[in-house]
């Protein structure tokens, strides 16, 4: 899969091994860092706190392969972690360099930056979140909280003063970020897996979330309280699938910077659904346009100038830009000039995407598997008797003169 993220004059993205920075106002190269070139843990910190688990989990030969990623607020720094549990910190200003290279506990499903870009958050799959400081770049990591599921996204309150995680269980918990096992809401209404996370610009107090179920709910995060519920299904453009079935998760959902337009992906779907929010509607987000792409998506972002970037799983067509035209979100031509620098360099760099065009979905194996107990219980019970009268009749058929003879045995004789 491949992931991009745009903050400040940066479209940043990642797959496989590889981070690859662009810089949207400048003709320069790219900022390219593999993770099969960086620093390999030291052999004398394997056998620290390790438990059974997680010694079992060295022992898997690792793949360097980026997991997650994050760019802070300015832009200023970049963080990502790969298969091999590292935590590579970047500063971006006055050029790119790599500030430290830590280690994680377990792989990493999830980072985020503070607001006030003083910590780094990782989450992991056993349901941790730990926090890496940024200003002492050379400081192991802190247990901050923990779920009984795998995490899959955190995120922050602008003012830094609650901490969101959802996990595989569908649960949304607000946690206070200084003290972390003070909970003050939970966010309950999900039926599967919760798989996106933002607090949209320009509403501190909602709380946008995707989940498994394919639908995307708006919360007053603070106290809990569900505001609005959107069913992702009705805006599909696959008019022809007769597959009412067809599992439809949330991958993504993310703001423009204005705070007027929230764009929304769905896994495996060659769409985009944007929303124009509704200042007057306490969470309401009215539908706008649905975006009919010619390629599966990989992942989307919005830049600083609120125009709409989708990267797709397509060598000739690697990536779109479009940007908002009252009514309408317009293509815009591959003359742009920030457009050219991308698609130049994505094109030079793609031997790094090849191997994960059509890779099947990261949630494939996160939903819930049902089943259906009573028909199972019937269709035991109907296979124990077909067993019971099998063996009855076997019975019958090859001992009925023994029956006979012991019933005969049993008739008191006559002797007079």
């Amino acid at each position: 899969m491949a992931v991009v993220c745009s903050k400040a004059d940066w479209f940043v993205l990642s797959c496989s091994t590889t981070l690859i920075a662009i810089n949207l106002k400048q003709s320069r190269e790219p900022f390219v860092f593999d993770c099969a070139k960086a620093e390999k843990k030291p052999k004398e910190a394997n056998g620290d706190n390790k438990s059974a688990e997680e010694g079992s989990e060295e022992k898997e030969s690792g793949s360097d392969r980026i997991l997650a990623f994050a760019v802070s607020e300015s832009g200023k720094h970049v963080a990502l972690t790969d298969d091999h549990k590292r935590l590579v910190l970047f500063c971006t200003e006055p050029s790119w360099q790599c500030i430290s290279t830590r280690w994680v506990v377990r792989r990493c499903t999830s980072l985020v930056f503070t607001r006030a870009e003083d910590e780094v958050f990782v989450a992991d799959k056993s349901g941790d979140v730990y926090s890496f400081s940024v200003l002492e770049p050379e400081k192991p990591g802190e247990l901050k909280l923990g779920h009984l599921s795998m995490l899959l996204d955190v995120t922050f309150s602008p003012d830094d003063k609650y901490i969101i995680t959802a996990d595989r269980d569908e649960k949304i918990r607000v946690s206070f970020r200084r003290s972390p096992y003070n909970i003050q809401a939970f966010c309950l209404g999900h039926r599967e897996f919760v798989s996106a996370l933002l607090v949209p610009a320009g509403h501190p107090d909602w709380l946008l979330s995707g989940s498994g179920d394919g639908t995307m709910k708006v919360w007053h995060y603070e106290t809990g309280r569900r505001l609005h519920s959107v069913d992702l299904k009705q805006f599909t453009v696959d008019s022809e699938s007769t597959d009412t079935e067809k599992r439809f998760a949330v991958s993504r959902i993310i703001s423009s910077p204005d705070g007027q337009h929230v764009a929304v992906q769905c896994e495996r779907s060659p769409f985009v659904q944007l929303f124009m929010v509704d200042s007057e509607t306490e969470g309401c987000l009215s539908p706008a346009e649905t975006l009919a792409l010619p390629h599966a998506p990989w992942d989307m972002a919005f830049d600083s100038q609120s125009q709409l970037w989708v990267l797709l799983e397509n060598e000739d067509m690697n990536v779109l830009l479009y940007r908002h035209s009252e009514p309408h979100w317009k293509l815009c031509d591959s003359d742009t000039p920030e457009l050219k620098r991308v698609t130049e360099a994505l094109q030079t760099q793609w031997n790094v995407f090849k191997g994960s065009v059509g890779l099947e979905s990261p949630f494939k194996h996160l939903y819930k598997v049902n089943f259906d107990n009573m028909a199972s219980y019937l269709q035991k019970k109907q296979e124990r008797l077909e067993q019971e009268n099998k063996k009855r009749a076997a019975a019958n058929g090859s001992k009925p003169s023994k029956r006979s003879k012991k019933d005969n045995s049993t008739v008191p004789q006559n002797t007079s």
